[in-house]
């Protein structure tokens, strides 16, 4: 199926339920949560961008799937700059977010990380979410691969089910000793000290990229194989204007991959997509897995 360029779709979902295969898978991932009762009915999803680009998911033979704070923010989960609210609102993100605010006050620092951690822990995937985890489990079944990179670093996608993660701005979850370098996952929160120390003594520091450090060389390498090796782009909840990552979009397109853009608010790169479907992710993307379905 070949798509219209810029065809538009919104997200005024009805009331209603959508097949019972993908009602019940999404329903098993969620452990029982509820919230996708608010779905479509077939009208809807038989709307022409949501069945273009249920047509490119399943003719495509490698998908490669970017997400940006949009899909995380559908889950409550504040953006970079909402975080600096409250105690925090007199500080500018450059006195919390680089490796010199940590080294003159990792306390501050952790701090503040810590109490993200605590929101996040707060907080759930959502209906986009879940239909990601689902489309990259038929996907791989069907024997097309799928990689999904993500910029945020709530790890909301991997506990939806997402097994193929690239996490370009590394996670909350993580910490790091300045030390003697060991990284390990810390779900416990909040911390009992600021900062929580290693085993070794040393100061732990959040594993995220600061203002000032270069992106993970693997996670950067994962990226860009994806991005030039898929022959379909999905760009997520993403502004396109923070690089490397908007550049994948391009990397993609170069080697001759379709493009579908999915986010609320046009992008930079609205206007060279293939695809354009207005509204959030966590409504369009299951009334797509509806439409693959009666594929």
């Amino acid at each position: 199926m070949v798509a219209p360029r810029s065809t538009h779709a919104t997200a005024n979902a009805r009331s209603g339920q959508i097949g019972v295969a993908v009602w019940s898978r999404l329903e098993a991932l969620a452990e029982g949560w509820r919230s996708l009762s608010d779905l479509t009915d077939r009208e809807t999803w038989n709307d022409p961008a949501v069945q273009s680009c249920a047509g490119l998911i399943d003719n495509a033979q490698s998908i490669a799937v970017l997400t940006g704070a949009g899909v995380s923010a559908e889950s409550g989960i504040p953006t970079f700059r909402d975080a600096l609210t409250g105690l925090w609102a007199r500080f500018d993100p450059t006195q919390l977010a680089t490796p010199e605010a940590f080294a003159a006050d990792p306390a501050l620092v952790t701090r503040w990380y810590d109490e993200r951690r605590v929101a996040c822990a707060r907080c759930r995937a959502n209906a986009g979410h879940l239909a990601l985890a689902e489309l990259e489990r038929r996907s791989k079944a069907a024997g097309c691969r799928f990689r999904l990179i993500t910029q945020n670093v709530d790890r909301l996608h991997q506990l939806a089910g997402s097994s193929d993660v690239v996490e370009l701005h590394g996670s909350l979850w993580d910490w790091r000793c300045t030390h003697c370098g060991e990284q390990r996952e810390e779900r416990a929160v909040p911390f009992a000290e600021y900062p929580p120390r290693c085993h070794c003594g040393g100061p732990r520091r959040p594993g995220v990229v600061w203002f000032g450090e270069p992106l993970p060389s693997e996670a950067i390498a994962a990226a860009w194989a994806a991005a030039e090796d898929c022959d379909l782009f999905l760009s997520i909840g993403t502004s396109g204007q923070v690089e490397p990552a908007a550049s994948l979009a391009r990397v993609a397109a170069q080697t001759g991959a379709r493009l579908v853009e999915i986010n609320p608010q046009p992008t930079t790169q609205s206007d060279v997509v293939d695809l354009v479907m207005r509204g959030p992710s966590g409504a369009l993307l299951p009334l797509v897995l509806a439409a693959l379905d009666a594929c």
